[in-house]
């Protein structure tokens, strides 16, 4: 297997990941497993409940969890119960006081885990294949290296996203953070690619994707503010009122939904550039068709009640339209330094 195609299964990986996030935050599942990097202090959690309430004559390992009055509770030791409970078997966990189980929540959140550590894996493997650019091409294998870095650091706030109880402020960071190795692994497999010769050089086009660029990540931001709100809407009204979770909401709300027009207009004019002086960048028409599914899913929670799975789509059409615009951004730079250069 060649470099590149090793970056390229990676970055699918790491959209999975996105995917099973935004399934993660739109069935609220985020607590399915309330330890990190185990559940429930286990490589695979359980599927019943019963199997996490204390028993007689029952054997755990060191930092498998009970749930005992209402707490999540880790064994301290290997240890087989006795026919009455013994606290001194056990400590409490303290990084949290959450101790709820859902078997559905649970696996949503667990699958969620997996892909990301198969995602961790990819970026290992992407370092291993860099190595042999370590002469050549020394940037590409400081970058490989730098993507497994960020990928484990991704991990690790994962687990402060856990610890927080999903604090929102974290949640963003989170997304963000997902965003940036996106970015990073679009631009590896960008410089182990040979670049389209039919590109042409234009600087307003450039400042232009520069600016839409940083415009959809800053809906994204705002994207992730409103959800914030509608998780409380969902804990104060209920899960099955969906009409009424965008009643009265903040302006957060009209902010994100008018700077869509904003999102909408600066890539039409991208796109009508592009094709007035024949550039050659054809991933804006990709970037326009994300954008139409994005402003469909979007009506749709607004004037359709969330319907099932519109939330995710949304959220995983942001992360392929950053990827995209972010792609056409390379190519568009690359054709600025080679004009330059010449």
């Amino acid at each position: 297997m060649t470099y590149v195609k090793v970056a390229r299964l990676t970055l699918i990986l790491v959209y999975l990941v996105i995917a099973a996030g935004a399934i993660v935050r739109m069935t609220g599942s985020g607590m399915g497993c309330p330890d990190w990097p185990k559940c429930f202090g286990y490589v695979i959690p359980p599927t019943e409940e019963s199997q996490l309430m204390w028993a007689p004559g029952q054997s755990y390992s060191k930092g498998q969890a009970i749930i005992w009055e209402e707490t999540l509770l880790m064994a301290n030791s290997d240890f087989t119960t006795a026919q009455q409970f013994e606290m001194s078997n056990w400590v409490t966990y303290e990084k949290h006081d959450y101790a709820t189980f859902n078997v559905f929540h649970t696996w949503i959140e667990y699958i969620n885990r997996l892909l990301g550590a198969l995602a961790g894996l990819g970026t290992f493997a992407l370092a291993l294949f860099s190595l042999k650019y370590v002469r050549s091409r020394p940037k590409i294998t400081l970058l490989s290296f730098l993507a497994l870095f960020a990928m484990g650091f991704q991990g690790w706030l994962g687990a402060i996203v856990v610890y927080s109880v999903l604090a929102p402020v974290k949640i963003t960071i989170h997304m963000v953070m997902a965003f940036a190795i996106v970015a990073l692994l679009l631009y590896l497999i960008y410089l182990t690619t040979s670049p389209d010769a039919d590109h042409k050089s234009n600087n307003t086009v450039r400042t232009l994707v520069i600016v839409a660029l940083f415009m959809t990540l800053i809906q994204v931001i705002l994207g992730t503010q409103v959800r914030e709100f509608i998780d409380t809407q969902i804990k104060t009204l209920g899960e099955n009122n969906q009409g009424n979770w965008l009643t009265d909401p903040e302006i957060t709300f009209y902010i994100h939904r008018s700077f869509s027009i904003l999102v909408v207009a600066i890539n039409l004019y991208i796109f009508y550039l592009i094709r007035k002086l024949s550039l050659g960048y054809n991933k804006i028409g990709w970037v326009i068709g994300l954008l139409l599914v994005e402003i469909v899913s979007g009506i749709a929670m607004n004037y359709f009640d969330f319907p099932f799975g519109s939330q995710a789509i949304h959220l995983l059409m942001a992360a392929f339209l950053f990827g995209v615009q972010f792609y056409l951004f390379l190519e568009v730079n690359s054709r600025r330094n080679a004009m330059i250069s010449s």
